[in-house]
């Protein structure tokens, strides 16, 4: 039997956040950006789940690895997460590509971003890594994972989610025995492993990995000797445990946070237009499927100073008014209707527009008389007046990035060349 530590493992851990995707799916919302660093929920970025999650597990040493347009990323965690003290042992460290372990190498692969730092790691002398994705939007306390990790000597631990078993031919799917120790790891499989005793579901890899940070050190030397490998966690390290150690999987269920309006556990990967829009768009329910009211698990971010939202003018058809709706600080409902939409800070609708199912991100400005129905707005975009978008699906794929799900992403550079 293992005891158990009276102070969590979390004080002993480092959160490694790899950071560096470009998000490709998520079209021109990543052109400037990475999607770590696109937008969610009103006031946050995709990245602050996951650093919220290991803040409030009680790890204080971060690590951020970026590369792929990190500019907007790290001004954004240089002004919401500069609040670790050295003194207090905490640590919050932007690690960019920038060649340290070679002049003409930046990261080829996930597990070569952890590779290229192994120096910064050892420096902090922790005794667990908790390697993490920055782009999926979750509640988790990785002390759990911690806890399951030590109690059952494995050599990796890996967070994995339930899905339906033909949905899992997306993901990295995990074929575990009846003890949950990992038999196999397969890369999109066309027919899943189901989970022992659920013939219909199968376990999808998130993407989360514990390790002893000895062993974790020790595996990615001996993968950079490799030149065959890929330098990928999910290509080569995870397979190679999997075959020559002890792999173990870690049920998401038992370590998802969850407040008493939730009642699945919630995950999702926002990686394409319509998830995107959908996950926003499902915070303007009565009762969403995530809580991010509960203040028992905050969502750190950037909170810019802004003056609180003001709807005006009650004419009866020029009234601010929203329904069904999410609206941050400083937006200004200016005699225009919204419902069932979500805005970030600092939108400004104007008189007679009228939303509906629109992610509006921050500093847009709507003008008078447009009719925006299933859209995107990416940040900064001054819509025209008048201008009607989700009536017509042939002129909106003419003129907007229109995806499979008929949600129209708008970009400035779009609404340019319509010379309206």
């Amino acid at each position: 039997m293992v005891e158990k530590r009276v102070q969590p493992l979390a004080r002993d851990a480092m959160a490694y956040v790899l950071a560096g995707g470009r998000g490709s799916r998520l079209k021109e919302l990543t052109d400037r950006r990475a999607k770590p660093a696109v937008y969610f929920g009103g006031k946050t970025r995709i990245i602050d789940f996951a650093l919220s999650n290991a803040l409030n597990s009680g790890i204080r040493r971060i690590g951020v690895a970026t590369q792929y347009k990190a500019h907007s990323l790290i001004r954004h965690m240089q002004r919401g997460w500069n609040f670790f003290r050295p003194e207090r042992n905490e640590s919050f460290d932007i690690l960019p590509a920038s060649q340290r372990v070679s002049e003409t190498q930046w990261y080829e692969g996930t597990a070569d971003a952890v590779y290229q730092n192994i120096d910064i790691i050892q420096d902090y002398g922790v005794e667990y890594m908790v390697i993490l994705a920055g782009d999926h939007i979750y509640k988790m306390d990785y002390e759990h994972m911690l806890q399951q990790h030590v109690d059952s000597g494995a050599d990796v631990t890996i967070g994995c989610l339930e899905v339906p078993r033909m949905e899992a031919t997306g993901f990295g799917v995990v074929h575990v025995d009846d003890k949950d120790r990992i038999i196999d790891f397969v890369e999109k499989p066309a027919d899943p492993p189901a989970i022992p005793g659920k013939p219909d579901s199968s376990f999808a890899s998130m993407g989360i990995y514990v390790f002893h940070t000895k062993f974790l050190i020790d595996a990615l030397r001996r993968d950079a000797a490799d030149p065959n490998s890929s330098k990928d966690f999910g290509k080569d390290i995870i397979p190679y445990i999997v075959k020559n150690g002890k792999a173990v999987a870690h049920r998401f269920a038992n370590s998802c946070v969850r407040s008493d309006f939730e009642h699945e556990p919630y995950w999702r990967d926002v990686g394409t237009i319509d998830a995107y829009w959908q996950a926003n768009i499902d915070l303007t329910a009565i009762v969403p499927e995530l809580d991010i009211y509960d203040k028992s698990w905050p969502i750190w971010t950037y909170a810019e100073i802004s003056p609180p939202a003001k709807f005006v003018h009650d004419d009866e058809d020029r009234r601010g008014s929203a329904t069904s709706s999410v609206v941050a600080g400083d937006c200004i409902i200016s005699g225009a209707t919204l419902n069932k939409s979500l805005l970030f800070t600092g939108v400004r609708a104007n008189s007679y527009s009228k939303l509906e199912g629109a992610v509006v991100l921050p500093s847009v400005k709507i003008g008078r008389h447009a009719q925006l129905k299933d859209v995107v707005i990416d940040h900064g975009v001054v819509i025209p007046e008048g201008l009607i978008v989700g009536e017509d699906p042939v002129l909106d794929a003419k003129r907007f990035r229109r995806s499979e799900g008929g949600i129209c992403l708008i970009t400035q550079p779009m609404i340019d060349k319509l010379g309206l």
